[in-house]
């Protein structure tokens, strides 16, 4: 009997051959995919691809070996998935309504249960009106940067893309439309005002407010017990009282808490003498899987890390806020008096491989929403943790942090009101079953209570005033974004990434000579 394989890859090269037909200029190279974000189920990591489409098995012959079942590639199940959405387009048209296409993939999206959820906004969206018909095409996320960029390249890209975070949109960068000409019919006022400017880029308005993850800090209320501490503050502008006195949450008082709440074998903590720095049990402080940008931006303040307009002339141009946050993040580590678990005592099984707080062995934690997700070892051991603010700077600014997706329009889409209309109905009334399956916290404060209500299910001795920090933290995000747009964005991301590896695994470090060596690589990146 033949490969069925052989069979479905045939089906699938006609249909190539037919797209290509009509979709006109060939494709260009695929855009770099950008590097994952820190957390490993945050914003721009894939959710669970839907399973592979199967061929049917062949009956077995008797005395014969097994013919293995055919399975398609995330490539072929692309091309499936975009010829059925080409021949739902054309029924469309057909019958009189403007299709507007919906990718999905480049973010979450792609698992079955959030296949169903987005097929019944599209089917609730397409029964509320007779106009625009809304198509689904979900493209696995292996296959989305490359599907993307050759569909844009040949002039047929989708309408709206999008669940996406900053790194995913990124690799499309200049390919997004200013839709302010379109809000005048959208109810603004829903959003806080600063999450709205958070889109507001060079390309224009690139997107509205949907899903977001703020940042809080996380922390263990019996530890602070332990050594007579009160708890970070749950209010933005509430004061913290340290020794008797009420001070500013802030990162210097964040660090004096941080050193005392880190403990060694013989139950010392690190501002006392015979503290051991290389027998530490607990750390005061985590800063839960994050990126150095996202470190730095949380200290020193969001800021545009590059100058220049064009290839040739960009050069990096990271703050010297941000140089500051690394020095203070390598103190920390490696300082008289640490508070931070470092690379080695950090990626060790008693501090939970990377997930240190929820191992239990980090006082705090200043990580974002999505962390919600990975605290299953602590809940197991009945371990309970609740939310404070994020810590100001030294000018009572504080620098918030938010991760968030969102959909976006295509610039070069031919039906840019009905893909608002269509955007703007996924955002509102989409939402209510969208962002359950995302697991995401709504933008929109009017949506809150489901969300936290499901995280209250999940998490029951967590108080209400700290899921209220979360709602708080909207007010704060990064502007621009701690995952903004660099030229060569993955190399940058990454070389980044490197620097901050760099610190955590190595003693002695010049932060100085490093990051002057960074500045110098990412301009030479930039160029590339």
């Amino acid at each position: 009997m033949r490969n069925m394989k052989f069979v479905v890859v045939s089906i699938l090269l006609v249909m190539g051959m037919a797209l290509a037909a009509c979709g006109g200029a060939a494709p260009a190279p695929a855009a770099e995919a950008p590097a994952a974000v820190e957390a490993p189920a945050a914003v721009e990591a894939p959710a669970a691809e839907a399973p592979a489409a199967e061929a049917p098995a062949a009956v077995e012959a008797p005395a014969a070996e097994p013919e293995a079942v055919a399975t398609l590639t995330a490539e072929e199940q692309a091309a499936v998935a975009g010829a059925a959405a080409a021949e739902a387009v054309k029924a469309a048209e057909a019958a009189g309504k403007i299709a507007v296409r919906w990718f999905v993939g480049l973010g979450t999206g792609t698992n079955p249960e959030q296949i169903d959820a987005q097929q019944s906004v599209v089917d609730a969206f397409n029964a509320s009106q007779d106009a625009v018909q809304l198509v689904l095409e979900i493209v696995p996320y292996d296959a989305a940067r490359d599907t993307l960029a050759t569909q844009i390249a040949s002039g047929s890209g989708p309408d709206i893309i999008g669940p996406v975070g900053w790194g995913g949109s990124n690799a499309f960068y200049g390919q997004w439309l200013d839709v302010s000409p379109y809000l005048e019919s959208f109810d603004l006022t829903v959003f806080d005002p600063a999450l709205i400017e958070f889109y507001q880029t060079e390309e224009g308005q690139v997107g509205l407010p949907f899903a977001v993850f703020p940042g809080a800090t996380y922390y263990v209320p019996a530890m602070f017990d332990e050594v007579g501490l009160a708890y970070p503050p749950q209010v933005y502008g509430e004061k913290y009282e340290l020794d008797g006195e009420m001070v500013d949450w802030n990162w210097a008082t964040l660090t004096e808490v941080a050193k005392r709440l880190t403990i060694d074998v013989n139950g010392y903590n690190s501002t006392e003498d015979g503290f051991d720095a290389t027998q530490i049990v607990q750390v005061g402080y985590s800063p839960q899987w994050q990126h150095p940008n996202s470190m730095a931006t949380f200290y020193g303040g969001a800021a545009k890390i590059f100058d220049g307009d064009a290839k040739g002339s960009y050069a990096s141009a990271i703050p010297d806020s941000w140089k500051a946050a690394w020095q203070w993040y390598y103190d920390g580590m490696y300082g008289d008096q640490p508070y931070i678990a470092n690379g080695p005592l950090s990626g060790s099984p008693e501090f939970g491989a990377g997930n240190i707080f929820n191992s239990g062995k980090a006082a705090m934690g200043l990580t974002q929403t999505w962390y919600t997700c990975c605290l299953g070892d602590m809940k197991a051991a009945g371990i309970e943790f609740q939310m404070g603010i994020q810590p100001m700077n030294a000018d009572g600014v504080v620098n918030g942090r938010i991760d968030a997706d969102t959909f976006r329009i295509w610039k070069g889409t031919k039906n840019p009101e009905a893909a608002f209309a269509a955007l703007s109905y996924m955002i509102t009334t989409g939402g209510d079953t969208l962002l359950p399956a995302y697991g995401a916290m709504p933008a929109i404060a009017s949506k809150t209570e489901a969300f936290f209500a499901a995280k209250s299910a999940d998490y029951p001795t967590v108080t209400p005033e700290s899921w209220d920090v979360f709602v708080q933290g909207l007010a704060y995000p990064d502007t621009p974004s701690a995952e903004q747009y660099m030229p060569n964005w993955n190399e940058a991301f990454a070389r980044i990434q490197t620097f901050g590896d760099l610190m955590n695994n190595t003693a002695d470090l010049d932060i100085d000579a490093e990051f002057d060596k960074l500045q110098a690589d990412l301009t030479v990146i930039f160029n590339k």
